[in-house]
């Protein structure tokens, strides 16, 4: 996704991650557990395709998913579930507005995230938003 006209194919499905409300890699980035230089490195997957995580985005768009085991989070602590679910939802909505707005990647995070220094991006194109050319 780091390319915004190329993406990257889902190290789970091997599907192409074609926008980057689908990404994994960018929701971990939005809120905040991923540094913006990891964004080019780091193996991509489809939210769904993290069910790990997704399990934790409480939305009315999203169609819930359970994970069986020691990760499914109806095994873990209440207090830490709602407060992954506030966070995990926020970043979800948030990539969903990222996706239609053209934001630069500075932008793309939650507020109340600490942002990195160090975008990874040559300073020429971090200001840019990741919007894919219009075609005929």
């Amino acid at each position: 996704m780091a390319r915004c006209d190329e993406g990257y194919l889902c190290e789970v499905c091997g599907s192409p991650v074609d926008e980057i409300h689908e990404s994994d890699l960018y929701l971990s980035f939005v809120i905040g557990e991923l540094p913006a230089s990891a964004l080019t490195i780091e193996p991509e997957r489809h939210v769904r395709c993290n069910p790990v995580q997704a399990q934790f985005i409480v939305d009315e768009r999203f169609e819930p998913m359970t994970v069986e085991g020691p990760f499914d989070k109806r095994q873990l602590d209440s207090q830490d579930v709602i407060r992954r679910e506030d966070l995990v939802t926020r970043g979800w909505q948030r990539l969903q507005e990222v996706a239609v707005e053209g934001l630069a990647i500075d932008d793309y995070r939650l507020e109340d995230v600490v942002p990195d220094v160090d975008t990874g991006l040559p300073p020429e194109v971090a200001g840019q938003g990741c919007v894919r050319p219009e075609t005929d």
